[in-house]
């Protein structure tokens, strides 16, 4: 059986992502207090990698995460969905490239590893999927032993993303002669490192919760 092109993997993940993404900003928000609200993102993000990148990314959900760790942790998780998503089309965009080097060396193809990297690409987003389902889930979560369980979840296929998304990156280290490998590993880069900061947000969120 032939596998889906790209492009029909792209057509899938808009179908059956972005309505998911859309939650985050479907909630009703709570009346605004912008300096408060605020100040908890910044707080927040300083305890991520990259806390410059976190408060760029999330100060737009001020009003609606409104000094909640798990709102924000999925705000997190969202943004970073979008940022995959649009990587993922850069991809398709730029996988068209020869099969072979003329030089007839054993290099790896660059039309080779764009495809393994968005294989890679595709198995996170699909952990950010479930993520961000189990932070949904939590709504409607009592107990802090069944919180517990749902966050070591979230947690782990978090951790799961960031490693398939450095496997992407890593990939292209053996690639010659391609000028588009910088700006890709650029593109990915920039997702890593909303992911790390999204699972930096997630423990956050489960330490507050224990102690």
């Amino acid at each position: 059986m032939n596998k889906p092109s790209l492009h029909q993997s792209i057509i899938f993940f808009l179908a059956t992502l972005l309505p998911l993404i859309f939650t985050v900003h479907s909630q009703p928000s709570p009346s605004p207090s912008p300096s408060d609200d605020s100040d908890f993102i910044q707080q927040s993000c300083n305890t991520t990698l990259y806390p410059d990148v976190c408060v760029s990314s999330l100060s737009n959900f001020s009003t609606y995460v409104h000094n909640d760790p798990a709102l924000l942790a999925r705000a997190a998780i969202s943004v970073t969905l979008s940022k995959a998503l649009e990587l993922g089309k850069y991809l398709s965009d730029v996988s068209t490239l020869p099969e072979s080097h003329e030089d007839g060396g054993h290099h790896p193809t660059a039309a080779a590893v764009f495809h393994d990297c968005f294989e890679n690409l595709k198995d996170a987003v699909d952990e950010m999927r479930g993520s961000m389902k189990q932070m949904r889930d939590l709504v409607t979560t009592g107990s802090l032993q069944s919180f517990r369980f749902q966050m070591s979840n979230v947690q782990t296929w978090l951790s799961a993303a960031l490693t398939d998304e450095e496997t992407c990156t890593d990939g292209f280290k053996d690639v010659q002669d391609e000028p588009r490998k910088d700006e890709v590993c650029a593109r990915v880069d920039d997702v890593k490192k909303l992911t790390s900061n999204a699972l930096a947000l997630v423990n956050r969120c489960v330490d507050n919760a224990i102690h």
